[in-house]
């Protein structure tokens, strides 16, 4: 793969919760800011979207109205980029946080040239609260941010490391993958990103890297080379 120069890493909240499954974890989300840190002084531009899960599964729940379980999960993913926004600040990172719907002074609406003059001052870009409508996963927000910035390719950091056939926590036997096309994660149910997310990363052909949080300088070598992880390709 070519060098990246501008990538979208997307952070699942399971991950960051650590081992308490739920909240934040510290030590890993500082652990991410300094890898991030690395990143950005080699002066790759970086943009954040985090997955809402350690605060909120709405879809798991059938007593609330999925508009309104959706709206609460955009907002715990509002809640994470404040929180990791931050503690990439104490790390010595200039940072802001993107939404597209208006939170008062706590965020700023996304667009394209305003990321884009915040790329150009050498700022983390956080991109929370999905695409601001209710039926769509933080994986379409995921890839459409990663379409609108015009990311060279996306970053997925998971609480395992990599893609596998079957669920590695329950079957000892299943196979990772090193390779693959987003074709085959749609023919095969792999559950890598939902129906919608992988057409949108057909159509646009960005490439994908799936790797695990928990490893050492994870995102670090994914974007150096030295990858261990699983490499979804839209060609």
């Amino acid at each position: 793969m070519e060098k990246l120069n501008r990538v979208l890493l997307k952070l699942s909240g399971e991950a960051l919760a650590g081992d308490k499954k739920t909240g934040f974890d510290e030590e890993t989300v500082v652990g991410v800011a300094k890898q991030v840190k690395v990143l950005v002084n080699q002066g790759i531009s970086v943009g954040i979207v985090i997955g809402g899960g350690n605060f909120w599964r709405g879809r798991t729940s059938e007593k609330i109205d999925r508009t309104k379980a959706d709206a609460i999960g955009m907002l715990a993913t509002v809640m994470n980029c404040i929180y990791v926004s931050e503690i990439f600040r104490t790390e010595g990172m200039m940072t802001q946080v993107l939404t597209p719907f208006e939170c008062g002074s706590f965020t700023k609406l996304f667009s394209k040239d305003r990321v884009n003059k915040y790329f150009s001052k050498g700022m983390v870009c956080f991109f929370a609260g999905g695409i601001g409508h209710p039926y769509f996963s933080t994986d379409v927000g995921m890839v459409l941010r990663a379409i609108e910035i015009e990311a060279d390719c996306i970053l997925g950091a998971k609480a395992i490391d990599g893609v596998y056939d079957s669920d590695p926590n329950k079957n000892p036997d299943a196979k990772k993958f090193d390779k693959l096309s987003i074709s085959e994660v749609v023919d095969k149910k792999l559950g890598v990103i939902d129906l919608a997310a992988s057409v949108l990363l057909m159509e646009n052909k960005i490439p994908m890297k799936i790797f695990g949080l928990n490893e050492e300088n994870s995102i670090i070598n994914a974007v150096t080379g030295e990858f261990t992880g699983t490499v979804i390709e839209t060609v």
